[in-house]
């Protein structure tokens, strides 16, 4: 066994056993019996909450080479009560591939996040959740993508917005690029309702889409160059970055910065002259 797996199995140990320090029989329905030398429960109590043996429960807590499955990890992490970081961080030290970390649907999004999108202003900047809807996004994104407020989903908007789709230079030579990066997200949730309910609409409404999404290609997120062209403006060229959201690994933030040697940073000031002059 090589020297991590011998740290990580020790690991493994310490956490459960500390994880289980920290609950009563009364946290968790129980009734304590019986006179405990240590606080906490009992490894027998963790192993029938967790539907499975003492002995396995005992070696995995001990740290031996045994086999471990998704669903049994996921049972001790309930039996644990166990946080949803604390949950990746069994799976981890188990050694296995950690679980998507499950983000909150509908939760809103945060001031800070709001205030973060108007302070890049005058550059662009949106919030997407994982299946591309816009959560939020600052004046600019809006002119200088073609978004209003019926603008809900990027990549729908892509394919069906006549308006959007106009603005960008290059739409046909990035559409396959656009779509394997979504069909690498969605991978990432086979079965997924959320997705198949935008491709089912996108085949649905663009027969464009459709060819594309047949091909099977995959890409992923990264820096690349977005042109656009909006008419009140000309020409702006810029350098996209997608960040991940902490809080939640379900949202990625998308900030746009003009590209050196363009005309792009002057002809931003002036929109966002014409935009604040509007409000």
């Amino acid at each position: 066994m090589s020297r991590s797996s011998v740290r990580r199995r020790e690991q493994l140990r310490d956490f459960l056993r500390t994880r289980r320090a920290r609950l009563t029989p009364a946290d968790v329905g129980m009734v304590a019996a019986g006179r405990r030398r240590t606080p906490g429960l009992r490894r027998e109590e963790v192993a029938a909450l967790a539907g499975v043996g003492v002995s396995w429960y005992t070696w995995l807590e001990q740290g031996r080479d045994i086999t471990v499955s998704a669903e049994v990890l996921d049972a001790v992490a309930r039996a644990l009560r166990l946080s949803e970081a604390e949950r990746v961080h069994l799976y981890a030290l188990a050694g296995l591939n950690a679980p998507r970390v499950r983000g909150t649907r509908d939760a809103a999004v945060p001031p800070e996040l709001h205030d973060l999108l108007e302070g890049w202003a005058p550059r662009p900047a949106m919030l997407l959740d994982r299946y591309w809807n816009l959560l939020a996004l600052n004046d600019t994104a809006r002119a200088v993508f073609g978004l209003d407020e019926q603008s809900r989903n990027c990549l729908v908007a892509f394919f069906t917005d006549e308006r959007y789709r106009r603005m960008h230079v290059h739409w046909a030579a990035v559409a396959p690029s656009v779509v394997a990066a979504f069909r690498a997200d969605a991978a990432q949730a086979v079965g997924d309702p959320g997705f198949d309910r935008v491709v089912a609409e996108l085949r649905a409404a663009s027969a464009e889409f459709g060819t594309l999404w047949e091909r099977h290609d995959v890409a992923v997120h990264g820096a690349a160059v977005k042109a656009v062209h909006p008419p009140a403006v000309g020409d702006l060229i810029f350098d996209k970055t997608a960040l991940l959201v902490a809080d939640h690994p379900d949202w990625r933030l998308e900030v746009y910065s003009p590209r050196p040697g363009t005309a792009t940073e002057d002809r931003l000031r002036r929109l966002s002259q014409t935009l604040a002059v509007s409000v």
